[in-house]
Protein backbone atom coordinates (compact mmCIF):
# COMPACT_ATOMS: atom_id res chain seq x y z
CA UNK A 1 0.00 0.00 0.00
CA UNK A 2 1.40 3.37 -0.96
CA UNK A 3 1.91 5.85 1.85
CA UNK A 4 3.36 9.22 2.84
CA UNK A 5 5.01 8.06 6.06
CA UNK A 6 8.61 8.74 5.04
CA UNK A 7 7.84 12.34 4.05
CA UNK A 8 5.84 12.96 7.23
CA UNK A 9 8.60 11.45 9.34
CA UNK A 10 11.24 13.55 7.55
CA UNK A 11 9.25 16.75 8.19
CA UNK A 12 9.67 16.08 11.91
CA UNK A 13 13.31 15.01 11.55
CA UNK A 14 12.51 11.62 13.11
CA UNK A 15 14.39 8.41 12.42
CA UNK A 16 12.54 5.19 11.74
CA UNK A 17 13.45 4.16 15.28
CA UNK A 18 11.91 7.39 16.66
CA UNK A 19 8.65 6.73 14.85
CA UNK A 20 8.66 3.05 15.80
CA UNK A 21 9.00 3.92 19.47
CA UNK A 22 6.15 6.44 19.29
CA UNK A 23 3.85 3.94 17.52
CA UNK A 24 4.99 0.95 19.62
CA UNK A 25 6.25 -1.22 16.75
CA UNK A 26 9.74 -2.26 15.63
CA UNK A 27 11.97 -0.15 13.41
CA UNK A 28 11.85 -3.01 10.91
CA UNK A 29 8.05 -2.69 10.77
CA UNK A 30 8.33 1.03 9.96
CA UNK A 31 10.92 0.26 7.30
CA UNK A 32 8.70 -2.39 5.70
CA UNK A 33 5.65 -0.09 5.73
CA UNK A 34 7.62 2.80 4.18
CA UNK A 35 8.98 0.48 1.46
CA UNK A 36 5.42 -0.73 0.79
CA UNK A 37 6.37 -4.33 1.60
CA UNK A 38 3.99 -4.55 4.56
CA UNK A 39 0.55 -3.07 5.22
CA UNK A 40 0.00 -1.98 8.80
CA UNK A 41 -2.83 -3.37 10.87
CA UNK A 42 -5.73 -1.02 11.39
CA UNK A 43 -4.74 -0.20 15.00
CA UNK A 44 -1.18 0.65 13.89
CA UNK A 45 -2.48 2.75 10.98
CA UNK A 46 -4.72 4.68 13.39
CA UNK A 47 -1.82 5.28 15.81
CA UNK A 48 0.33 6.58 12.96
CA UNK A 49 -2.46 8.84 11.71
CA UNK A 50 -3.12 10.23 15.18
CA UNK A 51 0.58 10.86 15.74
CA UNK A 52 0.83 12.87 12.51
CA UNK A 53 -2.56 14.54 13.11
CA UNK A 54 -3.89 13.19 9.81
CA UNK A 55 -6.56 10.76 8.74
CA UNK A 56 -5.60 7.23 7.77
CA UNK A 57 -6.70 8.04 4.22
CA UNK A 58 -4.32 11.03 4.08
CA UNK A 59 -1.34 8.81 4.87
CA UNK A 60 -2.21 5.47 3.25
CA UNK A 61 -3.40 5.17 -0.34
CA UNK A 62 -5.34 2.03 -1.30
CA UNK A 63 -4.82 1.45 -5.01
CA UNK A 64 -7.25 -1.44 -5.44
Amino acid sequence: MKNHMKALRAERDWTQADLAERVNVSRQTINAIEKEKFDPSLPVAYRIAKLFDRTVEEIFIDEQ
